[in-house]
C-alpha cells in the first residue's frame, strides 16, 4: 500500500466515523476535544507557514457553532456569558487565519479550550459521583 493509499483510506474512515452520543454533557466534552484538536492542527500548520487544512477550518467552526448554540443564557447567567465569549474569541481567530492574517491566536484559542476542557471533565466526574 502506497502512502496516498493509506492516507486516502484513513481519510475515508475519518469520514465515516459517526460517534453516539446520548448524555448531553458528553456530547459537550466530545465537542471541546474535537475544537481543541482542530485549533491545535491549524495552529501547528500556522506555526510551519504551511495551507491551513480546510476540514479543520470546518471541524472549527462547526464546534464553535455546536458549543455557542448549546448555551442557556438564561439558566447559565455568567456563566454562559463567559463560554460565549471564550467561543466568540476562537471563533474570530478562526476567520482571522482563514483570512490569512499573521495575527491569529490559534495556539491561544487551544490552550482555552484546553483549559474548559478540564474544568468540564472535573465537572463530569463530580457529577458521576453524586
Amino acid at each position: 500500500m502506497t502512502f496516498e493509499n493509506a492516507r486516502t483510506s484513513y481519510r475515508r474512515a475519518e469520514t465515516n466515523k459517526q460517534i453516539e452520543i446520548e448524555d448531553p454533557h458528553e456530547m459537550i466534552g466530545v465537542t471541546l476535544r474535537e475544537l481543541e484538536r482542530a485549533l491545535r492542527i491549524l495552529a501547528n500548520a500556522q506555526e510551519g507557514k504551511l495551507p491551513l487544512p480546510a476540514n479543520y477550518l470546518n471541524r472549527a467552526f462547526t464546534a464553535i457553532y455546536i458549543l455557542q448554540s448549546s448555551l442557556d443564557f438564561e439558566r447559565g447567567g455568567e456563566i454562559a456569558t463567559n463560554l460565549f465569549q471564550v467561543y466568540e474569541f476562537c471563533r474570530l481567530q478562526v476567520v482571522d487565519a482563514f483570512a490569512r492574517k499573521p495575527e491569529a491566536k490559534l495556539a491561544a484559542s487551544a490552550d482555552h479550550i484546553a483549559s474548559l476542557m478540564a474544568a468540564w471533565q472535573q465537572m463530569s466526574v463530580r457529577v458521576k459521583q453524586t
